[in-house]
């Protein structure tokens, strides 16, 4: 999932810790991702929010699980 939604084969990082903190860094993006409330793919929500600040407000928030 990580690879289709992130692209993390194309990665740069390969060297030091660098690799395994951005992998924690987008488990937890996709996590965020993955509780929203929408009816898109995962990749299409972070496309939308990468481009709406409303709706990255809207993930960002806190919500009862």
């Amino acid at each position: 999932m990580l690879d289709v939604t992130f692209r993390e084969d194309k990665a740069r990082g390969r060297t030091g810790h660098g690799p395994a903190n951005m992998a924690v860094v987008r488990h937890f993006a996709f996590n965020l991702l993955r509780f929203v409330n929408d009816s898109r793919s995962i990749k299409l929500r972070r496309k939308r929010a990468a481009r709406n600040k409303q709706y990255l407000e809207t993930i960002l928030q806190p919500s009862p699980r």
